[in-house]
């Protein structure tokens, strides 16, 4: 790579004001970007906000990027620097400081050049290093997939913008100019770019509050992945809005001369949608463009909150509001801190008219998000409640990171969802939710110890199910209890990243301290088996044994045993390889269950097993011992074809808890039979867990297919003995699965 002819300056932290002033660029040292070129100029000429001395080092890094991508190309054959330029253009809109503009221009030299990071760190300080290191992908780091590689990128990105807002924004910005010069770019390659865009950084834009660069985002997605569909959509949009002008200008007149009147000073101007939030509506409601009347909006911007409202009252006066269709994000904002009064009103012909009313400060908030923190230094006490907001929601990302690359990315995505609900603690506290929520959600939303804990809810004071979806106002109470566990079935409804990834967390501690003590008892039963008691091992076997295994415990390898991912039998003689020689097999020991263990001990939901009932266990890999009956027709072949996968393993006496199995029973269709089976199987002391029916063609029988709980095979046949006393019962059974389920 070629290098700089120009010296290094050192860091800002350590340049004297007057050694920086005196710092000149030699004649011939730009070689794409000369000093007299327009974008360098207009780009050096926006920097007027910064001291005399970061404009020097703003310039130097121009220069160094310049001269480490001196031999590199765009695809469109333009020189390399005119990205790093735009990029950094779009930093210097938001007025951030000068690393943050520094950083902007050096971000893809870690990547595509030979710099390293000490060199950045010594040329321009340890702050601009650690801010390209953040920008930088993982490339020379191999994945197994694409998408693996994506999700560990993601998630380096994700977790550098914990620590610093800039990265994401300088990320934003590289992102939004790569999208603008994708024309010379192969279209799959495209089409993907702009699909991870949407899926991804638009939501994060729209999840910081930068709404100009979220609709900018999603308009240019949406044209690279359907670029006819784009370019109809936009005539017609045109085309509405030449046949609309006179229209939307009365509306406009009506809006200022209503304000005018009641003396309110605002600005009143009109707004159309974006082409994606159109299509989009289109495609959701299956509309055609012409029954989207809403494709223009009206704003008005006016000096304070209690003029907002004020001017809510006088535009409800002048139209008719629409019922249901008023939102007040001032009084509760939205999670990244958007404030605006939203109502839809009955314009003249009918035409519905959605207006936003909100503050100047609103307004740049809205407009900016987060970076109005930098732009707007007069919006300092919304702009400090915005940080406030954002570091908290990055600061649940840093807790949802346990998990493997993917998993956190998933988690992200999920929490990205832009649509909220507003609910209440029974103490008034207002939660922000996404869409489809649940008390479980909640629950973990307030503490995960109370997310681990929960046992039910109450919303608006009435108890409902935990799977139960919350809706704007209601008022939430989680019921607790010391002793509960979350439930793997809550992965299945919860909507936010951080409840889901808590639970996984529970349930993979769980599950390896499970997995460790059945692994623990397989190993003792094989030693036992081999004739040898476990206390009677030398510490240095056990040593030996970790040591081949590869592990950094026992207890790891107890669990590799218990989650089948190691053979107790090989684990047993390896330990004891070192004794003279190994005793002579012992009658085998029976594995003892009670079926309660937990999720390292698991009944095949194929035959079910209760106790009573004789029964074997398999290791399945990742999964544990899987216990079934002994005539289990799923497991006949795999008994005979790999019999040292199978274990022997027996009843604890009483285990004194139910278990669920499954009954058939047909019935001759008479009034009342379901009542009658129903009250047997109760009286019997058996609980129903699920019921279904089937006729006959005929509609004289009727099979009932019921999933019960029972103690035991005694208590099993007490029931059935009991449905076999009603006269209208043709015929009973215990249903058994020819497949696993």
């Amino acid at each position: 790579m070629a290098r700089s002819s120009v010296q290094p300056s050192p860091p800002s932290s350590t340049a004297s004001p007057a050694a920086a002033l005196r710092y000149e660029y030699p004649e011939g040292d730009f070689c794409a970007l000369r000093p007299d070129d327009p974008a360098y100029r207009v780009f050096i000429d926006s920097l007027d906000y910064l001291s005399p001395e970061e404009i020097i080092r703003v310039k130097d890094a121009v220069c160094f990027s310049d001269k480490a991508h001196e031999h590199q190309v765009r695809l469109s054959g333009e020189p390399y620097i005119t990205h790093p330029l735009s990029v950094a253009g779009a930093v210097v809109e938001w007025r951030m400081d000068a690393d943050a503009v520094c950083a902007a221009l050096l971000h893809d030299v870690l990547e595509d050049t030979g710099v390293t990071k000490a060199e950045l760190a010594q040329r321009f300080g340890t702050g601009v290093a650690d801010l390209v290191d953040g920008l930088s992908k993982l490339d020379k780091i191999e994945f197994a997939s694409h998408q693996e590689a994506q999700a560990e990128n993601f998630r380096k990105m994700l977790l550098a913008m914990a620590r610093d807002l800039r990265v994401v924004l300088i990320k934003l910005a590289d992102r939004h100019h790569n999208l603008q010069t994708m024309s010379a770019v192969r279209p799959d390659k495209r089409r993907r770019i702009a699909r991870e865009t949407l899926e991804i950084y638009a939501p994060i834009a729209n999840r910081l509050g930068l709404n100009k660069m979220f609709r900018d985002l999603q308009d240019t997605s949406f044209k690279l992945i359907h670029p006819m569909r784009a370019r109809v959509l936009g005539k017609a949009v045109q085309a509405a809005r030449g046949h609309r002008k006179e229209l939307l200008q009365r509306i406009l007149d009506s809006i200022r001369a209503k304000m005018n009147e009641v003396g309110i000073l605002a600005q009143v101007f009109g707004r159309e949608k974006s082409l994606f939030s159109i299509y989009t509506k289109m495609e959701e409601k299956h509309l055609s463009f012409s029954q989207v009347l809403d494709i223009y909006g009206f704003r008005v911007v006016v000096k304070d909150i209690p003029t907002c409202y004020l001017a809510l009252g006088a535009l409800h006066a002048l139209f008719k509001p629409v019922p249901g269709k008023f939102k007040d994000y001032i009084a509760i904002p939205k999670a990244n801190g958007y404030q605006s009064l939203h109502t839809t009103l009955i314009g003249p012909f009918g035409t519905p008219v959605e207006v936003q009313i909100r503050t100047e400060e609103m307004h740049h908030v809205a407009q900016e998000g987060v970076a109005s923190h930098w732009l707007y230094k007069d919006a300092e006490h919304s702009g400090a409640d915005l940080q406030i907001r954002t570091h908290k929601w990055l600061q649940s990302l840093l807790e949802m990171q346990s998990g493997d690359s993917s998993e956190f990315f998933e988690n992200v995505k999920i929490d990205l969802f832009p649509d909220e609900v507003y609910v209440f603690t029974p103490k008034g506290r207002i939660m922000a939710l996404p869409q489809g929520a649940t008390p479980v959600d909640m629950a973990y939303a307030i503490h995960t110890d109370v997310g681990n804990c929960c046992i039910a809810a109450r919303i608006n004071h009435e108890l409902v199910p935990l799977r139960t979806e919350l809706k704007n106002g209601d008022v939430v109470e989680i019921v607790t209890a010391a002793h509960a566990n979350p439930n793997p079935a809550w992965l299945s409804y919860v909507k936010t990243g951080r409840a889901r990834s808590k639970i996984r967390h529970f349930l993979r501690t769980v599950h390896n301290e499970e997995s460790a003590a059945l692994g623990e008892r397989l190993l003792n039963q094989e030693l036992k088996t081999l004739g040898v008691e476990p206390p009677e091992i030398p510490s240095a076997a056990w040593e030996r044994l970790v040591k081949a295994s590869g592990n950094r415990s026992i207890k790891e390898v107890f669990t590799d045993i218990g989650l089948g991912k190691r053979l107790a039998a090989v684990a047993a003689r390896r330990l004891l390889l070192a004794e003279d020689a190994i005793p002579v097999s012992a009658a085998p020991d029976t594995l003892v269950i009670r079926g309660t263990e937990g999720i390292a001990i698991q009944l095949a939901k194929c035959c079910q097993p209760i106790p009573g009932d004789p029964i074997i266990g398999s290791i399945k890999k990742g999964q544990g011992l899987v216990v079934h009956t002994h005539d289990c027709p799923v497991i006949r072949k795999s008994r005979s074809h790999e019999p040292q996968k199978w274990i022997d393993v027996e009843w604890e006496p009483s285990p004194g808890s139910l278990f669920e199995v499954r009954i058939d029973v047909e019935v001759k269709n008479a009034r009342g039979v379901l009542a009658q089976v129903a009250s047997a199987i109760a009286d019997s002391g058996s609980n129903i867990e699920n019921v279904s029916m089937e006729g006959d063609p005929e509609k004289l029988f009727t099979r009932l297919h019921f999933s019960i709980q029972v103690g035991s095979r005694v208590h099993l046949a007490h029931v059935m003995r009991n449905l076999r006393l009603i006269p209208n019962v043709v015929r009973i059974g215990r249903q058994r699965s020819e497949v696993e389920a």
